[in-house]
């Protein structure tokens, strides 16, 4: 089969297609043959090992396919530990679910794994009350695309979305966000992207923050918290680490800052079957609506990551592993 594989750590160049021998299903997994791959921003710290997991050379990256059981069969969107970035991957069929005809590939790879951090960070980390303001940073990517439209359908008072040009600002509008700000501001000073994030909640502090930046983003927006606000952090795309945040400081402010992976959701397969059991529906009914950010070659992985990684996108990334 076709694969991408790493066999070095750096950046999109460290990428190669080769022929890889199909691999061998261990126990309890299935063979599938994929149709569309999914590319999401964690790969690119997979192929720096910058990720929260340590990898092991050489290796297949990618998360999430779409395909059908080698020989046959319905059409599943599923997760894997690894080796996405190919033609064919043996996975656990307990992380895979069913796709509706009128769901696309693309459609079915925004939910899986982007659309379930949307849903769990809402739901299982914030817990997100009815009439709270709701901040979601990157509000055009993969999961704030997405975030955004759960919030509204569950009832935030407000949404205001972070995004880095005119063009993506206005996509998360058109998404449903209450209005947008220019993460640049936290690049001279957080306390600038602090009072922008109030002024955005009409001059009042906000009541959740889904955060996946780092640096002066996450400063920024923790300073905008109101009492028992949630920060719940789910990403470093900035490469730069907060500033250290204190217990006392929490607990002055009756503000939570909460960590979230959604490895963990796959270690209990029950909490990703309640996901897609909600997302997929609405994405074939039309009331949630994935952002296709293009679809990309096989042989074009390493241009993938690098309109990524220059944030030339929005929503969601594939790969067709027959081009």
């Amino acid at each position: 089969m076709r694969a991408v594989q790493i066999t070095r750590f750096g950046g999109p160049e460290v990428m190669d297609v080769v022929d890889l021998p199909d691999p061998v299903p261990g126990d309890g997994e299935q063979l599938f043959d994929i149709s569309s791959s999914g590319v999401n921003f964690a790969d690119t710290h997979q192929t720096e090992d910058t990720y929260l997991a340590n990898q092991t050379l050489p290796l297949v990256p990618g998360a999430e396919f779409v395909g059908t059981a080698a020989g046959g069969g319905t059409r599943v969107v599923g997760l894997v530990g690894g080796g996405g970035y190919a033609q064919r991957v043996a996975t656990d069929p307990r992380l895979t679910w069913a796709v509706p005809d009128a769901v696309t590939d693309e459609q079915a790879l925004a939910v899986v794994l982007q659309g379930a951090t949307a849903w769990h960070l809402l739901r299982t980390s914030a817990h997100l009350a009815p009439g709270e303001s709701v901040v979601v940073i990157a509000g055009a990517g993969g999961v704030g695309s997405l975030a955004v439209q759960l919030a509204k359908r569950w009832g935030a008072g407000r949404v205001i979305a972070t995004a880095s040009s005119p063009e993506k600002r206005a996509l998360a509008e058109s998404l449903g966000a209450d209005a947008t700000v220019d993460p640049a501001l936290a690049d001279d000073d957080p306390k600038t992207f602090t009072a922008a994030l109030r002024e955005a909640n009409g001059g009042r502090r906000v009541d959740v923050v889904l955060e996946m930046t780092g640096g002066g983003v996450l400063d920024g927006s923790l300073s905008a918290l109101a009492p028992f606000g949630r920060l719940v952090a789910y990403g470093m795309a900035g490469r730069e680490a907060p500033r250290p945040v204190g217990v006392p400081s929490l607990m002055g402010t009756s503000r939570a800052v909460i960590g979230f992976w959604l490895a963990h959701c796959m270690t209990r397969p029950e909490m990703m079957d309640a996901a897609m059991a909600d997302l997929l529906p609405m994405v074939a009914d039309g009331t949630l609506k994935p952002v296709s950010g293009g679809r990309y070659p096989l042989t074009a992985v390493r241009e993938a990551h690098q309109d990524l990684l220059a944030r030339r996108t929005s929503g969601k990334l594939t790969l067709d592993p027959a081009r």
